[in-house]
C-alpha cells in the first residue's frame, strides 16, 4: 500500500505553514487521501490524480514536489530526496495503471453498420511497456513510506495546535472522539493500538459497512460508527496484527514504541483540553437556551410568554450589536495589523541596511587586518596561506556544483518521464475520442436512415389514405403532421476536429450558404419529400466522412498554388471543400476573364444616373430569387441590394443581352460563394460570355433551344430504354430540362449537390451540364420506367430531382458511367441542330410574312 507521512503546504493569506499529514492512496478512485494522523477515520481532503501532473523543482528545496490538478496546486514535502522520488515514481505508476483501466474501449461489433466504414478506427488498447528508462526504480524508504511508518509517531510541530486543520472542524472532532474512545478500548487489548478485532465480531454491521464504503470521502460528515467500521476494516487489511508485531519486535522496541506513544498522547491531551474548553462553552450556551425554552413552554399566561419572547428579542438585538461591535473591532484590528506589518517591513529594511553597513565595516576591518598581517609576516608563508584558502574555497564550490548537477539530472530524468507518460495518456485519449466520434457518426447515420424510412412509409400511407377507414386516415394525417414538425437538430460534442465537425455538429435550419436544409414547400407531399431527402443526405455525409471526405480535405490542404492539371480536375469534380471554394472560384474566373479595375464602379455610376430599360424586370425578379435561402427570402434580406447592383451593372456591361430571366439566380449563387459584389459580377460575366455559347440569353434563346435538341440526341444514345419510354407516352423532356440548362440547375438540386455541379461547371464548361442532366435521368431511370401513364410521368418529373440523396453516386454516373463524352461531338451536334433550327425559324418567318401579306390584301 502506498501511504506515509508528508508535509503539506497550507496557505492562509500571507501566512504559509507546513503541516504534517498522513497520505494514503485509494486505488479504486485514483485519489490521494490525507489525514492528520494515521489513526484518524475521516480524511481532511483528497487529491484527484487521474487528471493531475507532477513536478519537482530543485530551487524549492530538498524533498519538495508539486501535484498539479485542474483546480489547484498541492505542494508537498518528503523527509528526504529519496522519499520524494519514490512518491513521484509511485504516483506516476498508479496514475498510468488507473488510466489504462479506464481507457479500455469496446470492440466495434456493437454496431453492424459501422464495420464497413469505421472498424479500422476502433481500438482495443494494450498496455505498452516503456522502453525508455528515463528514471530507474527508486528503492522503497521503509522508514518513511508504507504501513510500518504508521506505527511511528507523527512528526511533531513547534506548536501543538498548529497541525490541526481549521478548515475541517467537524472532521477533527470526529477523529478526536474516535481516537479517545478507541484508545480506551484498544489499550486493554494487549496494548496494541492497531488491533481492531472487536469490530469484526459484529457480522450484523455488514450492510452498514457497505453503505459506508459507498459514501463520498470528501464530505467528511458520515456517522462516526460507520467511519470506525470502515477504518477498522482498512486497518485490519493493511496493518500487521499484534502477534506479528510481537514476533518482529523485541521488548526494547516495545518500550521505545510505548514511550513514543506516551509522548504522542501527551501532546494529544493538550490539544484535547483546548477542544474540551470550547465544547464546555458551547454546552453552557445550549443549556441556557434550553432553560429559556423550558420557561417559555411552562409559562401559563400569554403575557409571560410574550415577556419571554421580548426578552429573547432583546438578547438577539444585544448579540447583534455586540457582533457589529466585534466586526468593527475586527476591522480596526486588521487595519492596525496592516499598519504594524508595514512598520515591521520598514524596520526589517532598516535592520537589513544596518547589517549591510556592519558587514561592509567588518570587511574593511578584515581587509586592513590581513594587510597588516601580510606586512608583518613572511611573504612566502603569506602566499602559501592564500593559496590553501583559495583551494579550499574552490573545492567547496566544486562540491556544491556537483550536488547541483546531480539534482538537476534527477529533476531532468523525472520531468522527461512525466512528459513521456502524459504525452502517451493524451495520445490515448485522443484516439479514444476519435473512435467515439466515429461511433457517434455511425449511430447518427443509422438514425437518419431509420427516420428516412419511417417518413417514406408515411408517404406511401398518405397515397393510400383514400382507401383507408376514417380513423386510420386521421391517424396517418396526424403522424405526417408530427413528422413534419420534427426538428432536424441533433446533439453532438462541441470540441470536435474540423474534419468531423461538418458532419457531427448540431444541424441547423440553414446550411453554410444560407440554404434551408428542409425547404418550406406549400404542398405537404413535397415537404415530406424534402425531409426525406435532407435525412438521406445527412446519412450519406456521415457515412462517407472519414472514408471519402477526410482524404479529399487532406489533398486540398496539400495544394499550394493552383495550376491546371489532371489531378486538379479530378479534385474539382469530387467537390471543393467549403473552406477552399471561394479561393478556387476566384482563380477559375480570373483565368478566363481578367477583371478591369474600376470598371464595376463605373457601371454602378451609370445605373445611378440613368435608369436601364431592364430595371423594372430586375425589380420583379428579385423577390423570386432563391426563396429558400435566408439571404434572399424577403425584400429586406441581406443580399438583395447587392444582387440588384450586380444585375444592373451587367445590364450596362452587356447591352446586347441587358437582362434575361435566369441571370438573377446565377448572380445570387456567385454572391453566396464569393461574398463580394465585384467578384460576383465578374463571375456572371465569365458564365454568360465565356462558358455559355453566344445567344444563350438573347431574346430568341436560340442556343438554349439548340442545346435541348442536342440533349435529346444524347439521351437517345446513352439511355435508349428511357427515351423510348418517353416517346411511347409522348413526353417532351425539354419542358423539364430547359430551365436546368438556363440556370445551371439552380433551384432544381439541393445546395450540397448544386455547388459540386457548379465547381466542375466553372472549370470545364457547359459539357458538365449535359453530363449531370443525363446522370439525373440515369439515377432515377428505373423509377421512371415503372410509371405507365403520361400524366403521372410529368408529375414525377416535377419533383424527381428531390429524390437524389447521394451526391457521390450522381458524380460517378456523370463522370464515369456516361463516358466517352467528347467535346468535339458536342460542338458538331450544336452546329447541326443550329442550322436546322435557323432553317425552321426562317421558314416560320416566311409563313408569317405570307400570312400577314394575305391578310393585308383581303383588307379589313
Amino acid at each position: 500500500k502506498l501511504c506515509g507521512y508528508l508535509n503539506k503546504l497550507g496557505i492562509k493569506g500571507p501566512i504559509k505553514t507546513w503541516k504534517s499529514r498522513w497520505f494514503f492512496y485509494d486505488e479504486n478512485k485514483c485519489r490521494l487521501l490525507y489525514y492528520r494522523t494515521a489513526q484518524d477515520i475521516n480524511p481532511l481532503g483528497s487529491i484527484d490524480l487521474s487528471s493531475a501532473s507532477f513536478d519537482c523543482k530543485m530551487e524549492n528545496g530538498e524533498g519538495v514536489f508539486e501535484i498539479r490538478t485542474p483546480s489547484r496546486v498541492f505542494t508537498l514535502k518528503a523527509i528526504s530526496k529519496q522519499a520524494m522520488m519514490y512518491w513521484l515514481q509511485q504516483l506516476q505508476m498508479r496514475r498510468w495503471e488507473f488510466c489504462n483501466t479506464q481507457s479500455r474501449f469496446p470492440s466495434s461489433r456493437v454496431l453492424s453498420c459501422s464495420i464497413a466504414f469505421v472498424s479500422c478506427f476502433f481500438f482495443t488498447f494494450v498496455d505498452v511497456v516503456d522502453n525508455e528508462d528515463f528514471l530507474p526504480l527508486v528503492k522503497t524508504p521503509t522508514e518513511a513510506v508504507g504501513l510500518k511508518a504508521a506505527s511511528l509517531p507523527a512528526p511533531q510541530t513547534s506548536i501543538a495546535l498548529q497541525n490541526i486543520s481549521l478548515k475541517h472542524p467537524w472532521t477533527e472532532i470526529q477523529n478526536t472522539v474516535y481516537n479517545i474512545c478507541g484508545s480506551k478500548h484498544l489499550w486493554g487489548n494487549n496494548g496494541n493500538v492497531f488491533s481492531f478485532d472487536e469490530f469484526q465480531e459484529h457480522p450484523e454491521n455488514r450492510d452498514e459497512e457497505q453503505e459506508a464504503e459507498e459514501g463520498t470521502l470528501e464530505d467528511g460528515k458520515m456517522g462516526p460508527r460507520l467511519n470506525w467500521i470502515r477504518k477498522a476494516r482498512w486497518m485490519n487489511s493493511g496493518f500487521p496484527g499484534s502477534e506479528e508485531l510481537s514476533r518482529e519486535k523485541n521488548s526494547m522496541d516495545k518500550v521505545s514504541v510505548l514511550q513514543q506513544q506516551i509522548l504522542t498522547l501527551t501532546e494529544e491531551v493538550k490539544s484535547q483540553k483546548e477542544l474540551v474548553k470550547l465544547l464546555h462553552k458551547a454546552l453552557e450556551a445550549a443549556q441556557q437556551e434550553k432553560r429559556v425554552s423550558s420557561m417559555y413552554l411552562t409559562a401559563t399566561e400569554d403575557k409571560d410568554r410574550l415577556e419571554l419572547v421580548r426578552h429573547k428579542v432583546r438578547q438577539i438585538a444585544d448579540l447583534t450589536s455586540r457582533l457589529e461591535a466585534h466586526e468593527q473591532e475586527k476591522k480596526e484590528l486588521e487595519q492596525i495589523l496592516t499598519l504594524r506589518d508595514s512598520h515591521i517591513q520598514e524596520l526589517k529594511e532598516h535592520v537589513r541596511l544596518l547589517m549591510e553597513k556592519n558587514h561592509a565595516k567588518q570587511e574593511v576591518i578584515m581587509t586592513l587586518t590581513e594587510q597588516m598581517a601580510r606586512e608583518l609576516s613572511d611573504p612566502l608563508q603569506e602566499a602559501n596561506t592564500i593559496t590553501v584558502e583559495a583551494l579550499y574555497k574552490q573545492q567547496e564550490e566544486i562540491e556544491h556544483l556537483k550536488d547541483d548537477i546531480d539534482a538537476y539530472k534527477t529533476q531532468n530524468q523525472f520531468l522527461n518521464s512525466e512528459i513521456h507518460q502524459v504525452t502517451r495518456l493524451w495520445t490515448r485519449v485522443a484516439e479514444n475520442e476519435k473512435a467515439l466520434l466515429m461511433k457517434c457518426a455511425c449511430l447518427q447515420a443509422r438514425n437518419c436512415q431509420m427516420e428516412s424510412k419511417y417518413l417514406t412509409v408515411l408517404r406511401k400511407l398518405q397515397e393510400a389514405v383514400p382507401g383507408l377507414p376514417s380513423s386510420h386516415a386521421e391517424l396517418v394525417r396526424n403522424l405526417i403532421q408530427e413528422a413534419l414538425q420534427w426538428d432536424v437538430k441533433e446533439e453532438a460534442e462541441e470540441a470536435l476536429s474540423f474534419e468531423l465537425n461538418t458532419a457531427l455538429c448540431p444541424s441547423s435550419e440553414y446550411d453554410e450558404y444560407g440554404f434551408m436544409t428542409v425547404p418550406d414547400y406549400e404542398i405537404e407531399d413535397w415537404k415530406l419529400l424534402a425531409k426525406i431527402q435532407a435525412l438521406e443526405i445527412k446519412s450519406h455525409k456521415l457515412r462517407s466522412q472519414e472514408i471519402v471526405e477526410k482524404p479529399l480535405r487532406d489533398r486540398w490542404k496539400s495544394i499550394g498554388e493552383l495550376n491546371p492539371s489532371a489531378e486538379l480536375k479530378s479534385l474539382i469534380r469530387s467537390g471543393i471543400p467549403v473552406e477552399h471554394r471561394q479561393r478556387v472560384w476566384r482563380w477559375m474566373v480570373s483565368r478566363h476573364c481578367s477583371p478591369v479595375p474600376g470598371h464595376y464602379q463605373q457601371l454602378l455610376e451609370s445605373s445611378r444616373s440613368t435608369e436601364h430599360p431592364a430595371c423594372r424586370q430586375i425589380e420583379l425578379d428579385l423577390p423570386r430569387t432563391l426563396t429558400n435561402n435566408k439571404y434572399f427570402s424577403s425584400p429586406t434580406s441581406q443580399l438583395i441590394p447587392s444582387l440588384r447592383r450586380v444585375l444592373l451593372a451587367f445590364s450596362w456591361h452587356n447591352p446586347a443581352i441587358g437582362y434575361c430571366q435566369g441571370l438573377n439566380r446565377l448572380a445570387a449563387v456567385a454572391l453566396l460563394v464569393l461574398e463580394d459584389e465585384e467578384n460576383a459580377f465578374w463571375c456572371l460575366v465569365y458564365i454568360v460570355e465565356n462558358l455559355m455559347p453566344a445567344d444563350y440569353y438573347s431574346d430568341t434563346l436560340i442556343t438554349s433551344q439548340v442545346d435541348q435538341r442536342v440533349f435529346k440526341d444524347f439521351l437517345s444514345e446513352k439511355l435508349p430504354r428511357l427515351m423510348a419510354h418517353f416517346e411511347q407516352y409522348q413526353i417532351d423532356v425539354s419542358l423539364i430540362t430547359f430551365n436546368w440548362f438556363l440556370v445551371a440547375f439552380v433551384d432544381s438540386l439541393v445546395s450540397d449537390i448544386l455547388l459540386r455541379v457548379w465547381d466542375a461547371f466553372l472549370y470545364e464548361g457547359t459539357k458538365v451540364i449535359f453530363r449531370y442532366a443525363l446522370a439525373i435521368f440515369k439515377y432515377n431511370e428505373e423509377e421512371i420506367l415503372r410509371i405507365h401513364d403520361g400524366v403521372e410521368i410529368y408529375q414525377y418529373l416535377r419533383f424527381f430531382t428531390r429524390m437524389i440523396t447521394d451526391g457521390r453516386k450522381l458524380m460517378n454516373i456523370a463522370f464515369n458511367d456516361l463516358n466517352p463524352f467528347p467535346m468535339k461531338l458536342l460542338r458538331n451536334r450544336r452546329s447541326m441542330h443550329r442550322e436546322e433550327l435557323e432553317a425552321e425559324l426562317c421558314e416560320l418567318e416566311q409563313i408569317k410574312a405570307a400570312y400577314v401579306k394575305e391578310r393585308a390584301e383581303q383588307g379589313p
